[in-house]
């Protein structure tokens, strides 16, 4: 208890209720009876109070944070494991740190970094809203209690890449390509994406069960995890369940068939815009749609996108597109 008598005769408190690290008070009383007495209530006050409390750093490392973001949110998502290996490698790069004391010019030199050394911009978009959510989510669960050090940090503004798609001779050729490959699934997956603007992930995971009625339910690898029905024509479908009972997996209708695609690409000697692959039979696919007079919304659901901005890149596509600016223009009746 630290009372002590001075040369006046008074008495002199000097504590920290609330620990080492506590607020410092300092007071004098004409008797010990009082100072003591007002040791025991501060000492009171500090228990209930927070502000006379000690404030208790966090001193976690951000890998810690990040295990714990992954134990209480991270394993529920669907690319949940993928993520976490993304942010442990983002971690390791960035000294791993301890997470309070994580600013955000630290994340700004990593950045400029990873751009120097031809990561993508995309990609590092990528890794700044991965690491920003885990703040994000942590202190949503009360598991971080101070600021999101990434929360001012804008993301990197990006070139809209032109998409690449196939012209009908491009397609002929494609499956012309398809036809002499060796895995006996790869020509069937790129007909249904090229059928229903499917991504290959989406299509290669199809179980026969999601094949019936005329449609094709897609609902496992959808990137917004939400169903879509996708109708096909009996055409594809009769050639789906054919397939199955040929080929299928137990419930699978296909196995593993990208790589076989990308090599049936290399010998169609197709010109493909980088990094598209398969992902041009998507864009072929709601190109053609809008060319023919395919309604945009529409097109949104067949795509599944949460966005209709996402979608409007195709819309210049339509034959009619903007069409009423030569009569709905104020000049056109003058």
């Amino acid at each position: 208890m630290a009372i002590s008598k001075r040369k006046d005769g008074k008495w002199l408190v000097n504590i920290k209720p609330g620990g080492r690290v506590g607020k410092q008070i300092k007071r004098v009383f004409n008797t010990e009876r009082e100072a003591k007495q007002f040791v025991i209530w501060a000492n009171g006050q500090a228990l209930q109070d927070p502000d006379w409390a000690p404030i208790k750093k966090d001193t976690r490392r951000l890998s810690k944070l990040i295990e714990r973001w992954f134990e209480l949110h991270g394993c529920k998502l669907r690319d949940g494991k993928k993520r976490l290996g993304k942010l442990k490698m983002m971690c390791l790069s960035l000294g791993d740190p301890i997470a309070s004391q994580f600013k955000a010019f630290h994340f700004s030199e990593y950045r400029a970094q990873r751009l120097k050394d031809g990561i993508s911009d995309n990609t590092v978009n990528h890794e700044h809203a991965h690491l920003r959510s885990v703040f994000n989510e942590l202190r949503r669960l009360g598991e971080w209690n101070e600021e999101n050090p990434l929360e001012s940090v804008k993301a990197l503004k990006l070139q809209e890449q032109e998409m690449g798609e196939l012209n009908s001779e491009q397609i002929q050729i494609l499956m012309n390509s398809l036809d002499s490959a060796e895995n006996k699934h790869v020509k069937l997956i790129a007909t249904v994406c090229l059928s229903t603007g499917a991504r290959w992930g989406e299509a290669e995971s199809l179980n026969v069960s999601q094949v019936k009625d005329g449609l094709i339910l897609f609902a496992n690898e959808t990137k917004s995890r939400k169903a879509r029905g996708i109708p096909i024509s009996e055409e594809l479908e009769k050639a789906l369940k054919a397939h199955h009972k040929k080929h299928g997996e137990g419930a699978k209708l296909f196995g593993p068939a990208y790589s076989a695609f990308r090599r049936a690409l290399e010998r169609a000697a197709i010109p493909m815009k980088q990094g598209q692959a398969s992902h041009v039979l998507r864009h072929t696919f709601a190109s053609e749609f809008m060319r023919r007079g395919g309604n945009i919304l529409v097109l949104q659901r067949a795509l599944g996108h949460q966005s209709l901005a996402m979608t409007m890149r195709y819309a210049h596509m339509a034959p009619d597109h903007l069409i009423e600016v030569r009569t709905l223009n104020p000049m056109a009746e003058r």
